[in-house]
């Protein structure tokens, strides 16, 4: 799932369904609701791509202000807040605006820790830098009129002056050593290079896109002023000064960068504090790297000897070797067209909708759909990721699917990384998340990543006990994926506090998963510019897991399967320590949660 989505029409999903939210009216108290309120409304202004996301479309003008000054400002802001909140008197407040008043200290508190390490001095991104988000603006941007395309063209002429913040944040780590590593910038000036040696004419360029469609009611002359405009924003300013960062990139960084064989936070000044700080942020517990390195190298011994035994029911063979060349080699395993990996995406997305009301009392109204990535992205992303609906109903949640050589594409993970993207898994938590009443709007768009990401990989796993699996060789995806999580825990901490170098992380996934090979060597380079965060995937599904089993043990016959989802996901995104009393509180009056 996207990044900037986590902080981020009538529904199939919901139609003669229950759909129920948390405690209708209730806003908190009058001090903590303002506060609340206080926090959420800055960081809306501060990040206006975040708030076009959800459907604010206030700041649709703007980004975000990357000046070193716009940066302490924030900090400061988030400061103030967070002693502020801490100060809130704990005795006075409900249980929920406890909930509330935790969940604002955590998020706050997460903000910092981040901040504090520093990213905009060194982080070069392939997967969520200026040269993708960029080129994603249209997917969620809607323009109606023309002073919605006026705004449109006054963000996009903003780019220039982003860029020339983002070159000199980054001149500012080079003095302590502080730079990104080799293969992600390498990477960056390769997209740079896509977007423009072959973009010549208007229709060639993303950015373009709102400007081509038709718009009601728009003049001609309208519609021409917004396409001759915005083209001469993109020739003018935007190419430029997307060349000038190509040339930046090449000349300035990538030779003093980080090397395959040093690529993590270890080597850097400071990196291994950051680490730590980091791994709380995702994970919202205070965990040391040596111990999830241990957790992850359990749980790889134990999906190991899992597919070994579904493999011989699958494939004849319980050799995890031969389980591994078989899926790997054969080319009936893998897509052979990008419709292939499109109409795979749809059916298992159909499939998973019908069946959810059996599972879950709680269902949005947001719908789901499957969009295909564009070419500005795809050679460089993961196989997929989620997209939020706009809180305003305007636009749907997306099952954002990569289709970029499809021959690369197993088949038989293809309904595991539906399942987690899409239904049960993100875009129910998410979805479900925005249309929540009585919460403060930051608690509906924003949490810890342990819980969204846990609950993802929680959802392809219910998906089997669910039955949506085709066939055994489609299980074994799910193992598969479960592997790849589990070996993210040894892997994260591999390269980012115990030393190892880049292809060292590339092997040992090569040797304990059943991934294609250019999916592993993506995935290691994501793990190296957002540290961290692969963390919390296993993290998330061990404990909901275990809160599962024990309300099972607890409620005895009394145990509904569709009430303890309730339970889980009628709050949002929380940290996994409140997560626990939910549950506890779920235990104790179980009929609460109907």
């Amino acid at each position: 799932m996207r990044r900037f989505a986590h902080t981020l029409g009538p529904s199939l999903l919901a139609a003669g369904l229950l759909v129920l939210a948390a405690a209708p009216g209730h806003a908190g108290s009058g001090e903590l609701a303002k506060l609340c309120d206080e926090y959420w409304q800055g960081y809306l202004q501060v990040h206006p791509i975040a708030a076009t996301a959800i459907g604010d479309r206030r700041y649709d003008d703007r980004l975000e202000d990357n000046s070193a000054a716009g940066i302490a400002r924030e900090t400061r802001r988030l400061e103030g807040l967070l002693t502020r909140a801490r100060a809130v008197p704990v005795k006075e407040l409900s249980s929920r605006d406890r909930l509330d008043r935790a969940a604002l200290i955590e998020e706050l508190d997460s903000q910092l820790k981040v901040r504090s390490c520093r990213f905009e001095r060194w982080n070069v991104d392939p997967l969520n830098g200026p040269q993708v988000e960029f080129m994603d603006l249209p997917d969620f941007t809607v323009i109606k009129t023309p002073a919605d395309a006026a705004h449109y063209v006054a963000r996009c002429r903003a780019m220039r002056h982003y860029l020339a913040n983002h070159i000199t944040n980054l001149v500012s780590g080079l003095p302590p050593g502080e730079v990104a590593s080799e293969t992600a910038v390498a990477k960056v000036i390769e997209q740079l290079t896509e977007i423009l040696s072959k973009k010549k004419k208007p229709e060639d360029w993303a950015l373009m896109a709102p400007a081509l469609e038709s718009h009601d009611g728009w003049s001609a002359t309208e519609a021409a002023g917004f396409r001759d405009t915005l083209w001469s924003v993109v020739e003018q300013e935007v190419k430029p000064a997307l060349l000038r960062y190509q040339v930046f990139l090449r000349d300035t960084i990538l030779p003093v960068a980080r090397q395959p064989e040093t690529a993590g936070l270890f080597a850097m000044p400071g990196g291994l504090a950051s680490y730590r700080k980091l791994i709380h942020v995702h994970t919202s517990l205070d965990l040391q790297p040596k111990e999830l390195h241990q957790l992850g190298l359990d749980e790889v011994a134990r999906i190991r000897k899992a597919i070994s035994e579904l493999g011989g029911k699958a494939l004849g063979t319980t050799d995890f070797a031969e389980i591994q060349k078989r899926l790997r080699k054969d080319d009936a395993m893998h897509f052979k067209t990008e419709d292939e990996v499109e109409a795979k995406a749809e059916s298992t997305l159909a499939r998973a909708k019908a069946a959810i009301p059996k599972w879950f009392g709680i269902l949005p109204k947001a719908d789901c759909t499957v969009k295909v990535m564009g070419m500005h992205e795809a050679p460089f992303s993961t196989i997929a990721y989620y997209r939020n609906p706009a809180a305003d109903g305007s636009r749907p949640g997306y099952y954002m699917i990569n289709t970029y050589k499809p021959k690369t594409r197993p088949r038989y993970e293809a309904e595991a990384l539906a399942f987690h993207e899409s239904i049960p898994g993100h875009h129910l938590q998410i979805a479900i998340a925005q249309e929540l009443t009585g919460l403060p709007e930051f608690r509906k768009h924003q949490g810890v990543t342990a819980f969204v990401e846990g609950w993802g990989l929680y959802s392809e796993r219910l998906a089997d006990e669910m039955g949506l699996y085709s066939s055994d060789v489609d299980r074994l995806g799910m193992l598969s994926y479960d592997a790849w999580r589990a070996c993210r825990l040894v892997v994260d901490t591999g390269l980012h506090a115990l030393g190892w170098s880049r292809q060292q992380a590339i092997d040992y996934m090569m040797a304990n998963t059943l991934l294609a090979e250019n999916n592993i060597e993506n995935e290691v380079d994501r793990y190296l510019v957002d540290p961290g965060q692969a963390l919390a995937y296993k993290c998330g599904q061990l404990e909901i897991l275990r809160l599962r089993e024990e309300a099972r043990k607890q409620l005895g016959p009394r145990f509904d399967i569709r009430a303890f989802h309730d339970a889980v996901l009628r709050n949002g995104a929380v940290a996994l320590p409140v997560l626990r009393q939910q549950i506890a509180d779920y235990c104790a009056a179980p009929e609460a949660a109907r």
